[in-house]
């Protein structure tokens, strides 16, 4: 009997070895990825506490550490920082909630409703995926002239209404919950719009923080539209102003690295807030459907 439990026990304990090496590598590769995409971030921040004579040389941490970039930045009369931050903050919040209330009820429609050419309007719209986005540029622009929406932010955030990935995200994620609950709903006498709002909504928040995510950093980081868009140097956006702040013949390394290190602020705190949402997002959604 005892020559039939001690393989048993050495068979368990080689198990539990192989697993722990197992967590460990993975632990040790998780942390090298880490490194690898926060070197960049890590490097910004450096050059921006570099003094001027320090910022082409190689060493990573600065011999005389300053805030006089930030200093510089902040102190530039032609430079209003803090108007550009809150100019892409309203922006950003703005898109962000129009494009989640506008997505989730197509998202909900097209996954629940039955109607007319449902698939079919679907799958046309999906293909438009497969364009980039630089083909609509011209005609965007042309409407938001024809709007009389040039040098405003209505003008700067419309376009971004009409995006279909969100519409496909929230779709799947509506599919993936179990249609039993709006069923009891309807018994209960609850109507479409109740269902939608009291049950489905309530149920994808991890959905929506992740979308929420997705399209706030896509707007906070848009260069191109709001550069084409607004012409006063008071209703620039962030990244815009900051790439006024370099010149024609010079790059002023530790203004420049200064302005990326408050831009990437408010993204690394949201993402920080809401990464719960986005992994069990991911954990219930996955590409089913």
């Amino acid at each position: 009997m005892a020559s039939i439990v001690r393989p048993t026990v050495r068979a368990q304990s080689n198990i539990g070895n192989s697993r722990l090496v197992g967590r460990i590598i993975l632990y040790v590769v998780l942390t090298l990825i880490a490194i690898f995409f926060l070197l960049p971030l890590l490097w910004m921040l450096v050059t921006a506490l570099k003094p001027s004579a320090e910022w082409l040389q190689s060493n990573w941490i600065p011999q005389n550490p300053t805030l006089d970039n930030f200093n510089r930045l902040f102190s530039n009369d032609n430079a209003p920082v803090f108007s550009w931050f809150i100019n892409s903050i309203g922006v950003s919040v703005a898109a962000t909630l129009l494009i989640l209330a506008l997505d989730s009820l197509a998202g909900y429609a097209y996954a629940r409703l039955e109607f007319r050419g449902r698939n079919a309007l679907f799958t046309l719209m999906i293909a438009t995926l497969a364009l980039p986005g630089i083909v609509f540029l011209v005609p965007n622009y042309l409407t938001i002239n024809n709007l009389g929406w040039l040098n405003s932010y209505q003008g700067v955030i419309a376009p971004g209404l009409a995006g279909v990935f969100g519409v496909f995200f929230l779709r799947q994620f509506f599919q993936s919950l179990p249609k039993e609950l709006e069923e009891a709903g309807r018994i209960d006498g609850a109507s479409t719009w109740t269902n939608f709002w009291q049950i489905a909504l309530p149920l994808s928040v991890p959905a929506l923080a992740t979308l929420g995510i997705i399209t706030f950093l896509a707007s906070w980081n848009d260069y191109l539209w709001p550069w084409l868009i607004l012409q006063d140097n008071s209703k620039y956006t962030l990244p815009v102003g900051l790439r006024s702040l370099q010149g024609s013949f010079t790059f002023d390394y530790g203004i420049i690295m200064a302005g990326a290190v408050i831009a990437s602020v408010p993204v690394i705190i949201l993402y920080l807030l809401l990464q719960r949402y986005i992994i069990q997002s991911v954990a219930m959604t996955g590409l089913k459907g």
